[in-house]
């Protein structure tokens, strides 16, 4: 069966269960079975075991003449079928674990062409000009606010909730593929799978001052000028949404410049000593098109907040 016929039918196989979400009590290893572990949990898709190709030969020409290296290259397997997040974490499912739990999460944060934290800027009002959506991803959280929610999640449920690894995150967005882009060589289908910095992008003046601006905008639309409510865009073969765009996701390993050598078998990666950045995946609604790409490795400090960064969890199944 060619890649694209493969790409239809697990898809079709994804949309057409998802009209059923299983209990935790009824839970498939499946791959593609739709479930949650609570009435208000997320949604969260089996995905398969397999094996695939980590990582690019790319060069990625960043801000003040960095280049961001995307390998070495390296084949990783992941052994047994875990759970992602069917989605990104939404607001409203982010506010039930700061209204249970009291946390309080960054009191700053980083928006539009800033490189510093702006207080006052948050989770509850990330500079949109408008209060954020109960569908829409949980923006303005850092991974140190991402690591606790998974873990109230964990005590909630009692479920191995945790932050998806960064391995684990690219194998999931390929879904198969062995292309540039998920469903093939041609980035001008992007605007199917994802919010990203279009020509509806465009549209917001503060959207374009810095070096994303115009020149780096794609042609497509996505019919978002901001960030879009989750599931908006078709799923990818694995039955996920949003794996490109709209915003970046933390993930659970520590990131240095250059991929270690270990692990290879889609568990994280962990410093030793201090861990100065963690991985950062999928690009967001005002990213350049190049790092949409599943290989492009965002790295950031654990205790930044922006205002295109949100995260998306894994589970173990039993």
């Amino acid at each position: 069966m060619s890649e694209s016929l493969v790409f239809a039918a697990v898809t079709v196989l994804a949309l057409t269960i998802s009209g059923s979400i299983a209990s935790a009590a009824s839970v498939s290893r499946e791959p593609g079975t739709v479930f949650r572990d609570c009435a208000d949990c997320p949604e969260m898709v089996v995905v398969p075991p397999g094996t695939f190709q980590m990582g690019s030969t790319h060069l990625e020409q960043m801000r003040d003449d960095e280049v961001r290296p995307e390998g070495p290259v390296r084949t990783v397997t992941i052994p047994v079928p875990f759970a992602a997040g069917r989605f990104e974490i939404t607001h409203a499912e982010y506010a039930r674990f700061v209204e249970a739990t009291g946390y309080e999460p960054a009191d700053k944060c980083v928006a539009w062409a800033g490189r510093t934290a702006v207080a006052g800027v948050t989770w509850l009002d990330p500079d949109l000009g408008r209060p954020p959506a109960g569908n829409e991803p949980a923006v303005c959280v850092t991974w140190r606010d991402s690591k606790a929610y998974v873990a109230w999640l964990a005590n909630k449920t009692g479920q191995p909730y945790r932050l998806i690894s960064e391995a684990e995150w690219e194998y999931a967005a390929k879904a198969g593929s062995t292309t540039t882009w998920p469903w093939g060589e041609d980035e001008a289908r992007v605007c199917e799978f994802g919010n990203v910095f279009d020509t509806s992008g465009q549209k917001d003046s503060r959207a374009t001052m810095n070096s994303n601006a115009s020149a780096s905008a794609v042609s497509c639309d996505d019919g978002f000028t901001l960030v879009a409510p989750v599931g908006q865009f078709k799923p990818n073969a694995f039955g996920l949404y949003d794996m490109i765009g709209n915003v970046w996701e933390w993930a659970e390993d520590c990131s240095p410049v250059l991929y270690a050598r270990e692990p290879v078998d889609g568990s994280a990666y962990q410093a030793a000593g201090v861990c100065e950045k963690r991985a950062v995946r999928s690009g967001s609604w005002r990213t350049r098109l190049s790092r949409h790409r599943p290989t492009f490795r965002g790295r950031d400090p654990e205790d930044l907040a922006y205002f295109m960064f949100g995260l998306r969890i894994a589970r173990d199944l039993n």
